[in-house]
């Protein structure tokens, strides 16, 4: 609807009135119409959502939780790189790592499509520290820096988690409640238990960025309360303050899937990257093209009849 809040929100955003939007409202609704109106930055197929989550080693952020439930290696491999670059320009890391969620570690498992984009992102030379198959437990023991998978597994991963919290904390307040003795403990232990809440408090963590797209967008829980809210506007806030956009925008200008020739004077494909996401952006569009039989591909070589420009 042109006249819904969500619309009039993202629309503000469109024309300049508004730095960010914040939406509680489906999650489907606002990927669509965000990116109907703000539109995908270039060399990106579709948004996706990114959020932080608590993690043995501080935090891990997972991408995508629910925006894209059906992906393409493709789109994996966009997430990946738009992952590493999010981690790198905007939280700071030096070499993030980055894994793909599967049902396990071994090469051979999984469904064809996190197959594939695991080996364009292990066979292809792109300049990530891929640490390749993360499983569920691996989220939080911190693994890696940036977990990624399609929105159907990502939103259910992210769901599990927020109701076993829930479920640690009923357990624990009826073990309390049980006798005499336990309230008494209770009551020592009240100090480190407020402290585990707080850092377990999924309010804390509200309030997921869609990358990907011309504009900044944060979508916060459906179910959330005032403190929750509020923390997705902080993300909003934290977004704008950090010049995000701008930076996302400023590593994929210049590269090579935006009309510049597929490779550069010297007729090889390294020699046409201007940068490292150009790099990372043009090796997936290389990979995908000539498709990934088991082989390196020779960056060095000149590119594949399909990807030569026509005289």
């Amino acid at each position: 609807k042109k006249d819904s809040s969500m619309r009039v929100a993202i629309n503000l955003v469109q024309e300049g009135v508004a730095q960010a939007a914040v939406s509680a409202g489906n999650t489907g609704a606002l990927r669509a119409t965000a990116r109907f109106v703000l539109k995908t930055l270039p060399g990106i197929d579709r948004p996706a959502i990114v959020t932080t989550l608590p993690t043995t080693h501080d935090h891990g952020h997972v991408r995508d939780l629910g925006a894209n439930v059906d992906c393409t290696p493709e789109q994996l491999v966009q997430f990946a790189v738009m992952g590493e670059v999010f981690a790198r320009t905007v939280l700071g890391l030096t070499r993030p790592v980055v894994g793909l969620l599967n049902v396990g570690a071994e090469e051979l498992k999984g469904h064809e499509a996190v197959r594939t984009a695991a080996a364009v992102l292990r066979e292809s030379g792109l300049p990530i520290q891929f640490h390749g198959f993360i499983e569920g437990d691996d989220i939080g023991a911190g693994t890696v820096d940036v977990i990624v998978t399609d929105g159907f597994t990502g939103n259910i991963a992210l769901k599990t988690m927020e109701g076993t919290a829930r479920l640690f904390s009923i357990f624990l307040r009826e073990t309390f409640r049980g006798s005499w003795p336990a309230r008494i403990g209770y009551l020592l232990c009240r100090p480190a238990l407020e402290r585990l809440r707080k850092r377990l408090d999924p309010r804390r963590y509200n309030g997921a960025v869609f990358v990907g797209l011309n504009g900044i967008v944060v979508k916060s829980h459906g179910g959330t309360d005032a403190l929750g809210f509020a923390n997705a506007i902080g993300v909003a806030v934290d977004m704008v303050s950090n010049g995000f956009n701008a930076r996302i925008k400023e590593e994929l200008s210049g590269h090579p899937l935006v009309g510049d020739p597929l490779y550069g004077p010297g007729g090889t494909v390294r020699d046409a990257l201007p940068g490292d996401l150009g790099y990372l952006l043009h090796a997936w569009r290389l990979a995908f093209a000539h498709p990934v039989d088991g082989r390196r591909i020779d960056l060095e070589a000149p590119p594949p009849p399909l990807l030569r420009p026509k005289n």
